[in-house]
């Protein structure tokens, strides 16, 4: 059999070679839990800014500044104030017109280059305290594709531009300053070099224990995996000059989609502090998303020292001032991350809801966090659609009405609702689900209603209502239903067994009724009945003859 040669291609990934990985056999790190939170700084307002399509204006910036003050950073990146005007302009706005708490500390940052670290600590003038972020390209090759340099090169870049920064700040004495390097593209970098580079600039700055710097380690473009990630900062952990006077920061890119994996595992190896972006918005595929990573805390019972509970005027914030809807199964902030369309899911969910005691650790199936916990309902818990079960509609009715169907109502009510769905082709609300409920059971074109009755010693004695006309039946029993079934079966000449039956008080709105529901046999037929009234003994009848009228119903149509 001969066989088509494949056509020729550009997808071949033989031109890529893997990053190397570090012998370090005695890594320590895949035993760590993280058992507090980072130290956080938001980059929204520059990383994440300059990723934009359209920038954000000065207003924007003004309004998502203080949504992360009120969320609870307390280092906010908020520009590369010598690189553009409009960034100045914000920095010089934010101070001068106060706009930043006594213990909110704003960072800024510059390249290595005298003329733009001048006008980075013009722009910072008279703030309180701020964070120079001082960075150069480190990797091999940045230097020998973009610099044409060797390390003895790019390190007195960096020596360079850390004298400057010391200078420049020594001339405003009145803010609180706090250095910051990163050696751009760490990942990319030989680790022994980015620790030479490092100490090289942290022996300009003379950092001490009360007084620390920041060495940041950006995985500027990811290109291994976490793990790997994470033994280069174990590594550098150790290996780092005067480990007591410096503040370990992470700042990961989303290129491989493992940036929240990468700052974890490397806040595991020995990490302080993380900088990324709300919903993770930056260069390429992404920053570190700080929510997620934050909610991943939350949810192992760790405070993360961020106020994330009204998620959704969180996403409106970020939606209008970045112009990037939220993706619905973003993890947790999204839309339909707690939601469940597959019927056993929303079984299992309704089953843990009704079982969940408020006083014990959250156990839900398929929901990791209380919803409430971020100002979400539960009515957002379970959908319905086509692929949905009888769980679910049971639990939406309940919410939305009091109702607590017994399983066989659910059984066949829920049949009801798939072809609903079947029919309309999409999701069916709450809302729709409880009209369509009451059009079939309780409201539907009934020609059997109860007008009165009387029990005495099992002795029955009713008025019903037949197609308009007042209609008199007695039957004896054991009990009211069987005197009821009695009389029903001598009246319409018709064998009525009872299967099923179920009660309870509906405490929904502002009347207080009781609800019946019941299930017949007649012959081969089989009919539910559902009825709501003040008096459960009124509702338990009423139920039983809107069974029998389907039943009479069905039999009319058949004999037509």
């Amino acid at each position: 059999m001969n066989s088509k040669a494949m056509p020729t291609t550009n997808f071949d990934h033989n031109k890529y070679a893997p990053v190397p990985a570090l012998n370090l056999t005695d890594r320590s790190w895949p035993n760590n839990r993280i058992e507090q939170a980072p130290i956080w700084c938001s980059v929204d307002l520059r990383d994440g800014n300059q990723a934009l399509i359209e920038p954000m204006s000065v207003e924007q910036k003004c309004d998502f500044f203080a949504l992360l003050v009120e969320i609870g950073f307390k280092q906010i990146e908020v520009g590369f104030p010598a690189a553009s005007q409009p960034d100045f302009d914000f920095v010089r706005r934010l101070i001068d017109e106060n706009r930043i708490p006594d213990d909110v500390t704003i960072q800024v940052l510059t390249q290595a280059r005298e003329t733009l670290i001048n006008k980075t600590f013009e722009a910072l003038k008279g703030a309180n305290s701020a964070v120079v972020h001082l960075y150069n390209s480190t990797s091999k090759i940045q230097r020998e594709q973009v610099f044409r340099s060797d390390k003895t090169g790019i390190t007195e870049i960096a020596v360079t531009g850390a004298k400057q920064v010391k200078a420049c700040a020594e001339k405003y004495p009145e803010t609180r300053w706090t250095f910051e390097y990163s050696p751009e593209s760490f990942t990319n970098t030989e680790v022994d070099y980015a620790v030479e580079i490092c100490n090289a600039v942290t022996q300009v700055w003379q950092p001490t224990p009360d007084n620390p710097v920041i060495l940041n380690l950006p995985s500027t473009v990811e290109v291994t995996t976490p793990n790997i990630y994470a033994d280069q900062i174990e590594w550098f952990c150790r290996n780092i000059e005067n480990r007591e006077s410096v503040i370990i920061s992470l700042h990961t890119h989303n290129d491989r989609g493992c940036a929240v994996a990468a700052a974890e595992l490397g806040v595991m190896a020995g990490a302080d502090r993380v900088e990324g972006t709300l919903m993770g918005n930056g260069e390429r595929t992404g920053n570190m998303d700080i929510v997620t990573m934050a909610m991943n805390l939350y949810s192992q019972g760790i405070d993360p020292g961020l106020d994330l509970a009204d998620m959704n005027r969180i996403i409106q914030t970020v939606e209008q001032c970045t112009a990037i809807s939220v993706h619905p199964r973003h993890p947790y902030a999204g839309e339909l991350v707690y939601t469940a369309f597959s019927g056993s899911h929303q079984d299992a969910i309704r089953k843990c809801m009704n079982l969940y005691d408020a006083d014990k650790p959250w156990e839900v199936a398929y929901l990791p966090i209380d919803p409430r916990d971020l100002g979400r309902s539960y009515e957002e818990i379970i959908r319905i659609n086509s692929q949905s079960g009888k769980g679910g509609v049971a639990y939406l009715l309940e919410q939305h009405s009091g109702l607590q169907l017994p399983r066989w109502l659910q059984i066949e009510f829920s049949q009801v609702v798939q072809k609903e769905t079947e029919n309309i082709g999409g999701e069916i609300s709450a809302e729709q689900i409880w009209k369509l409920f009451d059009r079939t059971y309780l409201n539907m074109d009934q020609e059997i209603v109860l007008d009165r009755f009387q029990l005495d010693n099992n002795q029955l004695q009713a008025s019903l209502i037949v197609a308009g006309e007042a209609v008199q039946i007695s039957g004896e029993g054991n009990g009211l239903l069987e005197s009821v079934v009695d009389g029903l079966q001598q009246q319409f000449e018709l064998p009525i067994e009872i299967l099923e039956y179920s009660e309870h008080a509906l405490n929904h709105g502002t009347d207080s009724k009781a609800v019946a529901y019941i299930k017949i046999r007649s012959g081969q037929e089989y009919s539910c009945g559902v009825a709501a009234h003040q008096d459960m003994l009124s509702s338990s009848i009423n139920a039983l003859l809107s069974a029998t009228h389907q039943v009479l119903q069905s039999r009319i149509e058949v004999a037509a």
